[in-house]
């Protein structure tokens, strides 16, 4: 990359800043994540009109779900140009900041009963601005983590990241089993829901943390240095810069993320409802499976983003795709047997094979950009990956078996979106051994 090769961080600097980062990025998914709790359990009743049918009130709550994932790619673009103009630093804690007091204002929000269209109005608008905050956060905390880490341990402590994701996952359905234990129905619904919504207020103060407490990376001072000098000008839009000069690099990039996103979110949302209303098992055996992966998906993530500085990112990335494309025809035959134990064993190895990709790619991402550009190419690669297999993935698998009325063809589906993300990470294997040669020269 177009940058030299920061000096080893002290162990104590880099241990915290990996820390903070993932501390930022587990209640930023939090954040995240309980808004899908409360669009399946609370906001149908609450935020739309009492005499629509249920599912068209389900289906409504679910829409105003996947408009945070609309909104990601803007906040990658938003963020990544500021994360690139001013720092990761500054544009991390402004999105922790951000998501925090949106998130917070859903809990504060007025039912339908109260304000009418209002009421779900203000629901979607808090949900894009969550989405923003998502879409930017990912790659300010990255970023910060990876430009921070001594060379040789970018996988490793870029890995700090990714085990948000689990974490948010199991916090947020604590988070709400424990108040659905604790509380009644009716307390819960009248107003124990808006708890965990509140508790993201601790998001802001992290956000201010990172701000006041954290260095800026080595890697974006250097870059920042020598944009000052004279024989030099700083790119006034680096997302304009980025998707001129690595427009390759975005797409592949989106396109190796397909696979993770799609897998995951059929694993943890779709899986679920199948489970529950199609097969008729527990909703608590289906939780549980998804709470049980997602605390073994962390020590995997963590020693994949270790083996990455081993073994190369692509390898170990294409071979989680090609283990995930195969495990796609064991997921759901394993689920309908509903016996317990191969439940918890369908969705674990699930999780851990996705972490094979999610573990090193923070660091491969971050490594196909300059550090100029850095912030927006990552973060744009990432939520357009995002969009295509998180944002409709649920949508596609409930439409595949309503029509087919069989789990066989979203087995296919999957192994498609995996088919894509290898394709896209060989062809960035290609590039970059093409470039070699170059950059020798």
């Amino acid at each position: 990359m177009n940058e030299q090769s920061p000096r080893p961080a002290a162990a104590p600097s880099i241990v915290k800043v990996a820390l903070t980062a993932s501390a930022g990025a587990t209640i930023e998914w939090y954040d995240f994540f309980i808004y899908g709790t409360a669009a399946a359990l609370i906001f149908p009743k609450l935020f739309f009109p009492a005499q629509i049918p249920p599912f068209l009130a389900q289906m409504a709550a679910f829409s105003t779900f996947a408009v945070g994932f609309v909104a990601r790619p803007f906040g990658g673009v938003l963020f990544g140009h500021f994360g690139d103009l001013f720092g990761r630093k500054r544009a991390l804690a402004t999105a922790l900041v951000l998501m925090g007091a949106a998130t917070a204002c859903i809990g504060l929000l007025p039912t339908y009963a109260r304000a009418g269209g209002l009421a779900p109005l203000l629901l979607v608008v808090l949900r894009f601005i969550q989405g923003l905050a998502v879409g930017g956060q990912w790659g300010g905390a990255a970023l910060l983590a990876i430009e921070s880490a001594p060379p040789g341990r970018r996988g490793f402590y870029g890995s700090f990241v990714q085990i948000g994701v689990p974490l948010g996952v199991l916090l947020a359905n604590v988070i709400f089993l424990v108040l659905g234990e604790r509380m009644s129905p009716g307390v819960f619904q009248a107003w124990g829901w808006r708890i965990p919504f509140l508790l993201s207020l601790i998001l802001v103060g992290v956000g201010l943390y990172v701000q006041f407490n954290l260095e800026e990376s080595a890697a974006f001072q250097a870059a920042d240095t020598k944009a000052a000098e004279p024989a030099r000008a700083v790119a006034r839009s680096p997302i304009l810069a980025v998707l001129t000069s690595h427009p390759t690099e975005i797409l592949l990039a989106g396109g190796a993320f397909v696979a993770n996103n799609t897998c995951f979110y059929v694993a943890i949302t779709y899986a679920v409802a199948y489970g529950a209303t199609t097969l008729h098992l527990p909703r608590t055996l289906m939780l549980g499976a998804v709470m049980i992966g997602s605390v073994a998906m962390i020590p995997v993530l963590v020693f994949c983003g270790w083996i990455s500085d081993h073994w190369g990112r692509r390898p170990l990335f294409m071979a989680g795709a090609a283990l995930t494309a195969v495990w796609a025809f064991a997921f759901f035959p394993l689920i309908e047997t509903g016996a317990p134990a191969l439940v918890i064993l369908s969705v674990t190895v699930e999780l851990a094979l996705l972490s094979l990709m999610y573990g090193p790619q923070a660091a491969l991402f971050a490594e196909l950009f300059p550090v100029e550009v850095r912030y927006s190419g990552a973060s744009l690669g990432y939520q357009i990956g995002s969009v295509v297999g998180g944002g409709l993935a649920p949508i596609i698998a409930t439409a595949l078996f309503a029509h087919f009325r069989s789990s066989g063809p979203i087995a296919v589906y999957l192994a498609g979106m995996c088919a894509i993300s290898l394709v896209s990470t060989i062809a960035l294997s290609l590039r970059a051994r093409a470039a070699r040669p170059a950059a020798a020269g």
